[in-house]
């Protein structure tokens, strides 16, 4: 047997399985419950080829069927097979190993950043041959005013960003905190830019000579778990909204926001 056969015949399934498959990839896209005829629409299939993949998946409590309207929805077993996977990923991780991907394919320096003690924290630092004229390193603390602080206060609840600014206009709060303190009634226009593009950009500003794009990263109950941003300098950095820095990182953001179980349907207003 050739290499390319004994590849083939590794990666062999179960055609059954596959096709079944498709009815509980529809469930889970859906979001809501499904009758046999929308099921087995989405599924590519006559509903009454459907029927006998929702019995079996039904002895395995993959699914359940409404008695009153008769209408399907992911079981038990599928709820603690989705918990078991979310309990298995680690935002930080999956940000790590997107962060390698992401900086060769732009060529810019990128920082995962999550919501410390005293602010926006830079986690990990993916760097680039751009050099950047700035002390950031993992420990460092952004301050709101930032590409990553906007990110994070556009997301996270708001009473909770109001107390953090005014914790933070104590002269000696934060002292190391890269960039200005912003107050809250200052912060809204920035904030519903963030909100209209889905993503924060910094033109030279708040730090002199650094531009930056920082996207969000979402967990399944719709939370902002962490921010993922491209720096660089501000000549050659391309800061267009729709230019390839911020489509790859508003990509990259979303996969990993996917992987997390998100979906636009869980975020929170």
């Amino acid at each position: 047997m050739t290499a390319p056969e004994e590849e083939e015949k590794e990666r062999r399934g179960i055609q059954s399985i596959e096709v079944g498959g498709q009815l509980l990839v529809a469930l889970a896209d859906s979001g809501s419950a499904m009758s046999l005829k929308q099921l087995a629409e989405a599924a590519h299939m006559t509903p009454a080829k459907a029927h006998p993949y929702l019995v079996s998946f039904g002895k395995l409590s993959l699914v359940t069927q409404d008695p009153v309207s008769a209408r399907y929805g992911l079981g038990a077993l599928a709820l603690r097979m989705g918990l078991a996977g979310l309990r298995q990923l680690s935002p930080v991780r999956l940000g790590m190993t997107a962060a390698v991907g992401l900086e060769q394919r732009i060529h810019y320096t990128v920082a995962l950043a999550v919501w410390g003690n005293a602010g926006p924290t830079v986690i990990h630092l993916e760097e680039s041959s751009h050099p950047i004229h700035m002390n950031l390193r993992p420990g460092t603390v952004m301050a709101l005013s930032t590409a990553m602080g906007r990110v994070f206060a556009a997301y996270l609840p708001a009473k909770r960003i109001e107390r953090f600014i005014e914790e933070s206009m104590h002269p000696h709060a934060f002292p190391h905190i890269i960039g200005n303190v912003c107050s809250w009634l200052d912060m809204q226009p920035a904030l519903q830019e963030v909100r209209e593009h889905g993503m924060a950009r910094a033109q030279g500003q708040p730090i002199a000579g650094v531009s930056a794009f920082a996207a969000p990263v979402f967990d399944h109950n719709g939370d902002i778990v962490m921010v993922i941003s491209a720096i660089g300098p501000t000549g050659g950095f391309d800061p267009d909204w729709e230019g390839e820095i911020a489509s790859v990182l508003r990509e990259v953001a979303g996969s990993i926001s996917a992987q997390l179980g998100f979906s636009a349907s869980t975020q929170r207003g």
